[in-house]
């Protein structure tokens, strides 16, 4: 029986520890329904017996203590609530513990922001990690040396894993248990929590706000340029001019303080501002097009797929506010 510790870290968000054990414990009740036996054996395990979480309210109560738990075979992190540089630091006693852990064997899951105790440990180091779309600009200041995916659902290196933001965690669930109970098992979950499976990226969710806690002024007046003129078409030069430094370190200086190049930024940019528009306006697509400074049809598609993982036309219809009244 495969041994799984869902840890109830100090400040977890509470869905993320009772939703992975929820599930966990359904697959067992549906391997015992066929006369088959169960395949987990599923604990929360904390630092002490009764952990707050939410804001303290609520208490979760731990099956075990990390002390009582010599070997596990899969350790999921469950995401953090407020301040996650605190959090990181109110959790440290589970860090040297999670290593061990690991290098006895044990495979490591985390779970939305979960991600930053999980990064804490350095067994992410040089690998891809997920996280919430909004806690990327601060994970990769924390974890620098971390390949965050920031578009990806599911990571998988080797057995360390990592999911996307808020419920998403769920499709890292399925996943892990297509893996250990089988194809028919996982599919059968997915339609008793109602998931939505093999969805493998969080890129139609994600708005973008972009990175300026980074100060550097010259990147800063560039990116209020481009936020400010969205209809117009821009250039690496014309913004290199208007700052008043080379291309060259202009570049280098933009994707060190955004995490993105100049023209991706400017893609990103324009594809927001798209998005907004189609989710609220009557406008067709070719109008949402050149409002956003494109002329070319085919080339503001493959952009806005890139980015959003829908084309226009598929994005307008999912979250159209008046396309969903009227469906």
């Amino acid at each position: 029986m495969r041994h799984i510790s869902i840890l109830v870290p100090e400040g977890a968000i509470l869905g993320s520890v009772e939703g992975p054990r929820q599930v966990f414990t359904e697959v067992n009740k549906f391997l015992q329904s066929q006369g088959r036996p169960a395949l987990f054996r599923v604990q929360l395990v904390g630092l002490a017996p009764e952990v707050k979480a939410a804001g303290g309210k609520y208490s979760v109560f731990t099956d075990a203590l990390l002390t009582d738990i010599q070997q596990s075979d899969l350790i999921l992190i469950p995401a953090l609530d407020g301040d996650l540089r605190e959090a990181i630091r109110a959790n440290q006693a589970f860090v040297p513990w999670i290593v061990e852990q690991h290098q006895n064997g044990a495979e490591v899951g985390s779970l939305c922001v979960g991600a930053f105790l999980l990064a804490s440990t350095g067994l992410i180091n040089g690998r891809q990690c997920a996280t919430h779309w909004m806690a990327a600009p601060e994970f990769r200041r924390l974890f620098p040396e971390v390949n965050l995916v920031e578009d990806r659902i599911i990571t998988d290196e080797q057995g360390i894993y990592s999911s996307g933001g808020a419920f998403s965690y769920l499709n890292l669930i399925l996943y892990l248990i297509e893996k250990y109970a089988g194809r028919q098992v996982a599919v059968f979950m997915s339609k008793a929590f109602q998931i939505e499976i093999e969805r493998r990226s969080q890129s139609p969710f994600m708005i973008f706000q972009g990175q300026k806690e980074h100060g550097d002024e010259a990147v800063r007046k560039a990116q209020e340029f481009i936020e400010n003129h969205v209809e117009d078409k821009l250039s690496v030069d014309q913004l290199a001019e208007l700052v008043a430094v080379s291309r060259r370190n202009l570049e280098r200086r933009f994707k060190k303080a955004t995490a993105n190049s100049v023209v991706e930024y400017i893609q990103r940019v324009k594809v927001e501002a798209a998005k907004m528009n189609l989710e609220s306006s009557r406008e067709n697509v070719n109008e949402v097009m050149y409002q956003v400074g494109y002329t070319d049809p085919k080339a503001f598609r493959q952009t806005f797929k890139k980015i959003t993982g829908l084309s226009p036309l598929e994005y307008r219809q999912k979250y159209n506010r008046e396309l969903a009244a009227v469906a």
